[in-house]
Order: structure tokens, then C-alpha cells, then sequence
């Protein structure tokens, strides 16, 4: 079982570490919007569009490289004064109670969301459609991503409940 969360774990850290360096491209999107602006007084058609859509990629693809190096907001004001087991146990039925639900609901919801847009092969407004559907679908693989990172998490503190070092 620690080979499978290890695998994760590599998945997780390669795709974080390809993915990063993104938020220096949309930089340099932004900047070419700002620069257009300032010397001809008028934006690009398609800066703003393309911004967003890859900023709501990084952001999502980057939130299972989060999880795998505990980025995420925890309430471990109490947790740390329990015993290994105990914390192992809690992290379980945590992921049991608000993480399954949760990401039940993103792939559900989000499969639907991307399939709705790819059907209709949806794009933006204005002058230069660009497609929309792509984006729609990181919702699904990022998803994917975020849930077999919390089974590598969950693998884990099985392995801490019954004595194995993790």
C-alpha cells in the first residue's frame, strides 16, 4: 500500500512542478493586456479570456500538489496534542465526513458542467471565441488528481493506525 501512495505522491509532485510555472505565462498575458492598454488606449479581444481561463486551470490543478504538502487550511490547534494514532484515526473519519462528500460532488457536478459545455462546444464571447469546454474539463482531472492524493493521505494513516511506519 505505501508503493500506491508513493506513486501518488510522484503523480501529484511532477504535474505540480510542471504545472507552477503557468502562473508565469498568464503574467506575461497580463502584461501584454496591461502594455496594449497604456500605448493604444484599447485592450486585447482575447487577454482577459484567456487570463482567467488559465488562472482557473493553475489554480486547480495546483490544489493536489497543495494537499500533498499540506498547503491546506487544518485545524490543528487540537489535533497536534493527540497522540499519533489518535490524529491518524481523526484524519480518517475527517476524509470520511467532509472530503467524500465534497469531492462526490465535484466529479459529479463537474462531469456534468464539462459535458454540458463540450456538447455544445461552448466558447466566449466577444470577437475571438475561444473554447471554453477544455477549461470546464480541469474541473474533472483536477478532481481526480485531489481525490487520489487523499487516498495516498488516507493510505497513510491506516498504516499509522495499525503500527506501520508511513
Amino acid at each position: 500500500m505505501n508503493a500506491i501512495a508513493k506513486a501518488i505522491d510522484t503523480l501529484n509532485e511532477v504535474l505540480g512542478r510542471v504545472i507552477a510555472p503557468l502562473i508565469g505565462i498568464i503574467t506575461l498575458v497580463v502584461l501584454y493586456d496591461i502594455a496594449l492598454r497604456f500605448f493604444t488606449g484599447r485592450p486585447s479581444d482575447w487577454a482577459f479570456d484567456i487570463t482567467k481561463m488559465l488562472f482557473g486551470a493553475h489554480f486547480m490543478l495546483m490544489a493536489a500538489y497543495g494537499l500533498r504538502h499540506h498547503a491546506h487550511v487544518e485545524v490543528d490547534v487540537l489535533k497536534r496534542l493527540l497522540s499519533r494514532r489518535k490524529q491518524a484515526a481523526l484524519e480518517i473519519l475527517g476524509y470520511l465526513i467532509f472530503f467524500v462528500p465534497f469531492i462526490w460532488m465535484l466529479l459529479t457536478f463537474g462531469w456534468s458542467f464539462f459535458m454540458r459545455s463540450y456538447s455544445r462546444l461552448e466558447t466566449t464571447y466577444g470577437m475571438v471565441s475561444v473554447p471554453v469546454y477544455p477549461i470546464k474539463g480541469v474541473i474533472v482531472v483536477a478532481a481526480v488528481l485531489i481525490l487520489l492524493q487523499a487516498i495516498a493521505i488516507v493510505i497513510r494513516a491506516i498504516q499509522q493506525l495499525r503500527g506501520e511506519t508511513a
